[in-house]
C-alpha cells in the first residue's frame, strides 16, 4: 500500500486491522445471505479480528507496505445464481472498506465541530481518522484492481463467465505475476500502481460532498 515511517505505521495499524476485519466479515456475510454457509461454519461470520488477520500478511505490511488477511472461502455450488452471487461476494469486501473510509473522513468533520476548544486532542483525532480513512479507501481502490488474486479480478472474471478450470489457471498464474510485481515495486520504490492518486481523489470528493 505504500511506504510507512514508524509513527505513521503505529497510527495506521489499528485502521488496517479494522479494515481487514470488516472486509473479510462482509465477504462472509454476503456468502451467508446468498445461501452458502461455508464461511459461517469456518468461524468467519464474526467481527473478531483474530479470525480474519493473517499474522504473516500483517507482518508484510510492516516490512513491505503490502499485506493481506485470511481469505474467506465459499462454495459456488451452494449459490442459487453462482455468476451473479460470486460478483456480489467479491464486491462486498472492498465496498465495505469504501463505506468505512467515508465514515472516518466524515468523523473528521464531526470532531472538528465538537472539539474546536481542544486543539491538541482535535489534532490527534484528525491524524488518526484521516489515516484510518485513507487506509480503508486504499483497501477499496487496491482490491478493486482487476488483477489476480484481488477482488477486482473475481468481479471481472464473474462478468465474462469463464469456465472454472480456465479461471483457476488465470488466478494461479496471475497471482504469481502480481506478487512478483508488488515485491519489485516495494523494494525498488517504483510506483507501478496509481493507488495513492486514486485514494487522494476519492478523499477530495468525499470531503467536498460532506461540506455540502
Amino acid at each position: 500500500m505504500g511506504n510507512f515511517d514508524i509513527r505513521s505505521l503505529l497510527v495506521s495499524i489499528p485502521g488496517i486491522i479494522i479494515g481487514f476485519t470488516i472486509h473479510e466479515y462482509c465477504h462472509a456475510l454476503a456468502a451467508y445471505k446468498l445461501g452458502d454457509y461455508s464461511a459461517r461454519d469456518d468461524g468467519r461470520l464474526t467481527l473478531d479480528p483474530v479470525k480474519h488477520i493473517d499474522p504473516v500478511g500483517l507482518l508484510f505490511i510492516i516490512i513491505a507496505g503490502f499485506g493481506w488477511a485470511k481469505p474467506v472461502q465459499y462454495n459456488p455450488r451452494a449459490l442459487s445464481k453462482p455468476g451473479r452471487d460470486k460478483i456480489i461476494i467479491a464486491a462486498a469486501g472492498p465496498f465495505s472498506n469504501l463505506v468505512l473510509g467515508a465514515l472516518f473522513i466524515l468523523g473528521i468533520k464531526l470532531f472538528a465541530a465538537l472539539f474546536r476548544g481542544s486543539p491538541e486532542f482535535l489534532r490527534f483525532a484528525v491524524t488518526v481518522l484521516y489515516s484510518w480513512g485513507a487506509t480503508n479507501i486504499g483497501l477499496f481502490v487496491f482490491n478493486m484492481l482487476p488483477l489476480p488474486p484481488l477482488d477486482g479480478s473475481h468481479i471481472f472474471l464473474g462478468f465474462i463467465n469463464l469456465g472454472e478450470e480456465t479461471e483457476a489457471r488465470i488466478m494461479r498464474v496471475g497471482s504469481m505475476v502480481f506478487f512478483a510485481v508488488i515485491l519489485i515495486a516495494g523494494f525498488t520504490g517504483v510506483n507501478i500502481l496509481p493507488v495513492g492518486k486514486l485514494v487522494n481523489a476519492i478523499i477530495r470528493l468525499l470531503w467536498a460532498g460532506f461540506a455540502v
